[in-house]
């Protein structure tokens, strides 16, 4: 499996179910890029989440990464 698939397949669904959401950007060398929305986008810890993925992906995939976190709010609150 692939670091998009289970992000997209695997973390997202878990993410959704707190009202959250991730999306998959990119992955050059060990910097994964993920853009957080909903309530992820505001959320205070965002770090503990990063962390959780980054060892998540570490035991399931066997791939050391590291989160670059974009947090995307949502259009009405950009103004």
């Amino acid at each position: 499996m692939t670091v998009q698939n289970y992000v997209e397949n695997i973390l997202q669904p878990k993410l959704q179910g707190d009202g959250g959401w991730v999306e998959y950007v990119g992955l050059e060398g060990e910097i994964l890029t993920l853009i957080f929305r909903g309530e992820c986008s505001k959320c205070l810890i965002l770090h503990r989440c990063t962390q959780w993925i980054e060892e998540q992906i570490k035991l399931d995939l066997k791939k050391t990464v590291k989160v670059n976190a974009i947090r995307k709010k949502p259009y009405f609150q950009d103004v």
